[in-house]
């Protein structure tokens, strides 16, 4: 029996599975490992911070994920060996005929001094708890918002949270004293959507929020509550930052990093493999030339799994990557936008953005559904 082992139960990882339980090849065996026991959306926690969402009430248990030919294992990987294709975590010795790492990407708030010490974030489910409990005895101030390095999961997220937090602060009556700048190293939001970006810079602007591109901070003074940055020093009374992203320490002890850039995997843009036969890497960890998000993880699974299909049948994949995904983006008071961008079908990629509406909430939140039922109840 032929094996496939899937590292990482994200989008990447359960899209995978989900098309392996149904495919034609014979006599082929799936294992999928996480060391969580439950999927959380990454738009669950903005609802977290914003909506008093309960985190247990966000997470989808694995014990649900049950699908023909596919085994589910919580347990924590230790090693990765892509020459030998063999995997060892902290209960078992895996040599699949066929390893596909989806293992995201993890968070490094220690990259930028202080902001251990005096920063929030809220891309974990325990930062969005925390800053939670900090905005609740939160009584106006400064509030810096800041992209502290790119690449970073979910490009419209950190607008999202600027956003949503202007109609808090708002509701709570506080935002007339509280003074909000939102920094980032980028030129612009969404790069390769003029329309997307020139829609998120006006809603800044509206409710205004002052905006700053390609302004980086390095560093914070928590002991003088600044945020430092290459032109000057800027005071706050709260600081929010996306922290520095940057693959899992057992990726980057296993080679698989060499040749990608900036210390993600290596991977061939259009079929998803690694230089190692046999080894795929697909989602944040892979350094294919798409933002990091997991409709675009959804996107590849679906590469990989043709590829795979195609090898075990004798045949060449007939399917290339296409760096296809819909990103739904929050602008408070109920309304959605959406751009639909797709990376490498045509000579450039192209990004139409359809305005915000309470209708394109509507369909975020079907599209959560669809995935839901066919991951886990279809």
């Amino acid at each position: 029996m032929r094996t496939v082992l899937i590292l990482g139960a994200g989008f990447g990882g359960l899209e995978l599975a989900t098309r392996l339980s149904g495919s034609p090849a014979d006599e082929l065996r799936v294992v999928i490992i996480d060391r969580n026991d439950s999927f959380t959306f990454g738009f669950a926690k903005l609802d977290i911070l914003f909506r008093d969402l309960p985190p247990e009430t966000a997470r989808v248990p694995y014990s649900r994920f049950t699908h023909p030919r596919v085994e589910f294992r919580q347990e924590e990987v230790t090693e990765i060996d892509p020459r030998a294709r063999r995997v060892r975590t902290d209960q078992a010795v895996y040599d699949p005929d066929i390893l596909v790492v989806a293992l995201g990407a993890d968070y490094d708030p220690g990259a930028t001094p202080g902001f251990v010490e005096d920063g929030y974030e809220y891309y974990s489910i325990d930062g969005a708890r925390r800053l939670r409990e900090r905005l609740a005895g939160f009584d106006g101030g400064a509030v810096v918002l800041a992209v502290l390095s790119v690449p970073f999961k979910c490009p419209p997220a950190p607008y999202e949270g600027a956003m949503l937090l202007h109609e808090a602060l708002t509701r709570r009556g506080i935002r007339n004293r509280t003074h909000m700048q939102f920094f980032t190293p980028m030129d612009a939001p969404i790069p390769v959507s003029a329309q997307t970006s020139a829609a998120i810079v006006e809603a800044l602007a509206r409710r205004g929020i002052a905006y700053s591109p390609g302004r980086r901070v390095h560093a914070l003074d928590p002991d003088r509550h600044i945020a430092v940055t290459r032109t000057g020093e800027v005071p706050y009374d709260l600081f929010i930052g996306i922290p520095k992203h940057r693959v899992p320490a057992v990726v980057e002890a296993s080679g698989l990093t060499e040749g990608g850039t900036d210390g993600w995997i290596a991977v061939d843009p259009h079929t998803l493999e690694t230089p190692f036969p046999g080894v795929y890497a697909l989602g944040d960890c892979a350094d294919a030339p798409v933002p990091r998000a997991g409709v675009f993880a959804e996107d590849a699974a679906r590469t990989v799994a043709a590829g795979i299909e195609a090898g075990f049948g004798g045949s060449a994949p007939q399917e290339q990557y296409r760096g296809r995904g819909t990103c739904y983006i929050e602008f408070g008071g109920g309304l959605v936008g959406k751009v639909e961008a797709d990376f490498l079908s045509g000579p450039a990629p192209v990004a139409p953005f359809s305005v915000p509406s309470v209708e394109l909430a509507r369909e975020k939140a079907a599209a959560a559904e669809v995935r839901l039922h066919r991951w886990f109840t279809g």
